[in-house]
């Protein structure tokens, strides 16, 4: 049985490696439906990640094509796997605090608790230093989310430090252990 990877995209200079782990996914046989953020959106096209995944690319909550059914609850009820790659700081705030403002946090937040739920954090380090970041991380590990951990290296901003979107390979290779399990 194919299994359902939500793959949730967030405003991170890093949002353009959603193609690369999308295409890893989809080849590997896995479903992938990919949610965006407004600020993904000016990093990558939609449409480089639908013709990775072969799926429509979910960008407004507000959005209904099917009035029989509401779509962020249906796409939560369809996930087999919550993948959160970028996470920004302000995605990791929002989902911290339950703010359901666009289609990644409404879905994120409809997920049964039983769902696995991972996420990749993606910023600057001082912002991922902050003790703001660090406190609302806790917080989506208290809810059951798996961060898999940023790695060090030049920024694109130029700063040295962590923050930087782990590889996409390591990404992969957690999903797959996940399932492999």
């Amino acid at each position: 049985m194919t299994k359902n990877i939500t793959l949730a995209v967030t405003g991170s200079i890093s949002a353009y490696k959603a193609a690369d782990l999308t295409s890893l996914l989809t080849k590997a046989g896995y479903n992938v439906t990919v949610l965006m953020t407004e600020a993904a959106q000016a990093f990558i096209t939609p449409l480089t990640l639908q013709v990775l995944s072969k799926n429509t690319v979910h960008l407004d909550v507000m959005r209904e094509d099917d009035v029989s059914i509401v779509n962020h609850i249906e796409l939560a009820k369809k996930t087999d796997l919550f993948l959160l790659a970028p996470a920004s700081a302000n995605t990791i705030a929002h989902l911290a605090y339950g703010f359901a403002d666009n289609i990644v946090t409404s879905v994120a937040l409809a997920l049964p608790q039983e769902t696995p739920k991972f996420y990749a954090p993606a910023m600057n380090t001082k912002m991922f230093l902050h003790p703001a970041t660090q406190e609302n991380m806790k917080r989506l590990e208290s809810y059951g989310y798996q961060q898999i951990q940023p790695k060090s290296a030049l920024l694109a901003c130029g700063d040295v430090g962590v923050g930087a979107l782990a590889n996409v390979n390591d990404i992969y290779q957690q999903i797959i252990s996940y399932f492999e399990a």
